[in-house]
């Protein structure tokens, strides 16, 4: 017998002995095993307006569509301009949520940084410190290390994971500047699987059995993540990771994130600097 037969056998036997509320008791005790149960379809998630979310990827950047259709798409482009516009062609995307640094600091570090670590129990280290921008616009490593440290009260040093994203970080950076267009946010995607999840997952993402917890909570909201391929041009992690954030971006659409910090900080370049989830 399967799971469905044991509950329908279990219903009947409640509704001829108990009578209705016995089986409305059943029923609430059972809901959220029938929500989460591998064999029960969920509904896909279909925003009314297209969103994008993206993820750094060797290719460059990778996205993916949800929309009104509820079938998700995937983008990949060299730059952040030239993904957006590929995307453009075909869907007036409302909000395109990114997992890089929006808004970088002068001096010190962000709020937004600090806040999400603390949001991620166990997994705070996905989090990078964002460096200031002065470091983001050094040539070289060493010379990234020395503007931060000048530019910082705590004199506190740029490691190497931070400083690898700047090309990442700079080509964000000049498009959200030049006005794109339409809502852009930051968001994370080991807040987006948190949030999803009810709790931060502790497998590691580039691992198969990672893949297959994450690929399993986007179903349980409704996403069914693409079939990854090799020679795409990004690995299956980035996939994921860029469907998770298109969730947050179909959230942000429907008014429902929640922002770390719940107001944004503001540096020179004018940017709220807000992870929203």
């Amino acid at each position: 017998m399967t799971w469905r037969d044991d509950l329908s056998a279990l219903l009947e036997t409640a509704a001829a002995e108990s009578g209705p509320a016995a089986v409305t008791d059943i029923l609430e005790s059972h809901l959220e095993a029938l929500k989460t149960h591998p064999d029960v379809p969920v509904p896909p998630l279909a925003p009314d307006v297209p969103v994008l979310g993206v993820d750094a990827c060797p290719a460059g950047w990778v996205g993916v569509v949800l929309g009104p259709s509820g079938r998700p798409t995937v983008h990949v482009g060299a730059t952040i301009k030239a993904l957006v516009a590929q995307v453009r062609e075909n869907a007036e995307i409302r909000v395109v949520a990114i997992d890089i640094p929006i808004g970088l600091p002068d001096a010190g570090g962000r709020q937004a940084d600090a806040l999400a670590r603390a949001a991620l129990p166990g997994k705070g280290s996905s989090v990078f410190s964002t460096l200031t921008r002065s470091a983001y616009l050094a040539e070289t490593y060493a010379e990234g290390r020395e503007q931060n440290l000048a530019a910082t009260d705590d004199h506190f040093s740029a490691s190497a994971q931070a400083y690898a994203l700047r090309t990442k970080i700079l080509d964000v950076d000049g498009w959200v500047r030049g006005s794109p267009g339409g809502v852009v946010i930051e968001a994370h995607p080991e807040l987006s699987f948190a949030r999803m999840a009810g709790a931060p997952l502790v497998e590691r993402k580039k691992d198969p059995e990672g893949a297959l917890v994450r690929r399993e909570t986007l179903r349980r909201h409704g996403i069914a993540a693409p079939a990854w391929f090799s020679g795409s041009g990004f690995a299956e992690d980035d996939l994921l990771d860029a469907c998770a954030i298109a969730w947050t971006a179909a959230r942000h659409a429907d008014g429902e994130t929640e922002s770390f910090p719940a107001e944004p900080e503001y540096f020179s370049d004018g940017l709220p600097a807000v992870i929203r989830v």
